[in-house]
């Protein structure tokens, strides 16, 4: 993968620990993809060590032009709330994807976790998905990440991150 074109880089997360969870996350990768973005998911990336699986996935936060978080489960994955709060951070569009009704708060997502997209709402169908995304890079405000005002320890795993997607992307 080369790197993305300044605002068409998705970083997508959500759960991945089923077979029938990596296919739909597989599924809206592609979706993504034939919209024109390039992304990146993880479970693509299984070769990393945990550390530096960590650390690749603070990188790509910091690179992406919006997040993707895929919320569906009775509870959202916990590293994808995790991802999805360092986007929100760091300034980045979050953009939440839920087709499943189930959630322990009767239907409702917490809205700590819903509050990490523009507008509290989360996309229903995924061939809105391309269109949503694109709407929401258009809405952020462009502003260049300064490396250099990173957190040290954000910094650090972003550095180190890098490092494994060059040696990944030479491959």
């Amino acid at each position: 993968m080369n790197e993305c074109d300044w605002r068409g880089c998705v970083h997508l997360v959500g759960p991945a620990y089923s077979p029938e969870e990596r296919e739909g996350m597989a599924y809206l990768a592609a979706l993504l993809e034939a919209g024109g973005f390039e992304v990146y998911l993880q479970q693509r990336n299984d070769t990393a060590a945990e550390s530096a699986a960590f650390a690749l996935e603070v990188f790509q936060v910091t690179r992406c032009d919006c997040l993707v978080f895929n919320m569906n489960g009775r509870v959202p994955d916990d590293s994808g709330a995790f991802l999805a709060a360092v986007a929100f951070t760091l300034g980045k569009p979050v953009v939440l994807y839920k087709r499943d009704h189930r959630t322990k708060l009767f239907g409702n997502d917490n809205a700590m976790l819903s509050g990490l997209s523009f507008d509290f709402k989360s996309v229903r169908k995924p061939e809105r998905l391309p269109a949503e995304v694109r709407k929401a890079i258009e809405r952020a405000t462009a502003v260049p990440l300064d490396p250099a005002a990173l957190p040290p320890l954000v910094r650090l795993n972003a550095d180190l991150g890098r490092e494994v997607w060059e040696s990944i992307s030479a491959r």
